[in-house]
């Protein structure tokens, strides 16, 4: 399209700040250069640049042109940066973090199977259960579970997630069980990383706090403490999942479960997403499609 040729050639020669130096970045000579913004002006019936023989300066409409026309130079640029990145072959250090036990037993292995495609790529994971700023610690990609909360961070879902509210035969013949969250304070209830469980009431999110004399930051621990009947603890499905089907655990206020819940895969906002990010995503999207929760099926 010619009408293209000549705005390019106007936008580099701003861009630029000369002819020759626009027409050598064009491949062109000047005087092509010159011909095509001499169309141009004419096609608009305005004169867009003063030239004198020692310097090219904007007019004021030439100004106004160019800073609505460059924009469409740097998407066509952009739009081609994007169509090489999809191609191309992850590289670098991807780094990534996730909560502790989802990360070694679902995470972990996935990223070993992204390695074996990718070799050239150097992956550094880090589980860990407290929050991490992703942008500020450096960090390519993050597993978060649970509700998320608001941020500039992209976020897509790969599997539902649920919190059950769990204790043991033993337990229950020691204590009823609770029929509605005002009966939790009666109970022994076992704490994790924070002394509050979250719920749903009526559509709202609602936090519990709960009493007991027993904590630890770390789920295997809280599974063990429920198995062996020491109280009520709160854990999502892929620790609790095996022994409900085993009828080693009993789950109580499933109506006040969270529904709107679930393992996602998160990453900083950047206009060029690098190819070792996106297609990293890409494939844990994948991997975990079609699962309704984070156990395989």
């Amino acid at each position: 399209m010619q009408r293209w040729d000549r705005i390019e050639a106007f936008v580099e020669v701003v861009r630029i700040g000369s002819f020759s130096g626009a027409a050598r970045h064009l491949g062109v000579s000047s005087s092509h250069v010159s011909r095509l913004i001499s169309q141009l002006e004419a096609q608009l019936d305005t004169q867009l640049l003063y030239r004198t023989t020692r310097q090219t300066r904007l007019t004021d409409a030439g100004q106004v042109y160019y800073e609505h026309c460059h924009h469409l130079f740097d998407g066509f640029r952009a739009a081609e940066q994007a169509i090489g990145d999809f191609h191309a072959r992850p590289s670098g250090v991807l780094k990534l973090t996730s909560a502790t036990t989802f990360g070694e037993r679902y995470v972990a292995p996935l990223v070993n199977d992204f390695q074996l495609k990718h070799p050239q790529l150097e992956v550094q994971m880090h589980f860990t259960n407290r929050p991490v700023e992703l942008i500020d610690e450096g960090y390519d990609v993050a597993i978060r579970m649970g509700v998320l909360k608001d941020s500039s961070l992209i976020a897509r879902r790969l599997v539902d997630r649920r919190e059950y509210v769990i204790a043991s035969h033993d337990y229950f013949q020691r204590a009823p069980r609770p029929h509605t969250l005002a009966e939790l304070s009666s109970h022994r209830c076992l704490a994790g990383s924070k002394r509050e469980w979250l719920f749903e009431v009526e559509g709202q999110r609602r936090e519990v706090r709960i009493s007991g004399s027993w904590q630890a930051n770390s789920g295997p621990a809280l599974l063990d403490a429920a198995l062996k009947g020491l109280g009520l603890a709160q854990l999502p499905d892929y620790y609790v999942a095996p022994h409900l089907a085993s009828g080693e655990l009993i789950a109580v206020l499933d109506d006040y479960q969270v529904r709107d819940t679930g393992v996602w895969i998160v990453y900083p906002r950047h206009r060029h997403l690098s190819p070792k990010v996106r297609q990293f995503v890409d494939f844990m999207v994948e991997r975990f499609e079609g699962r309704t929760s984070a156990l395989p099926s």
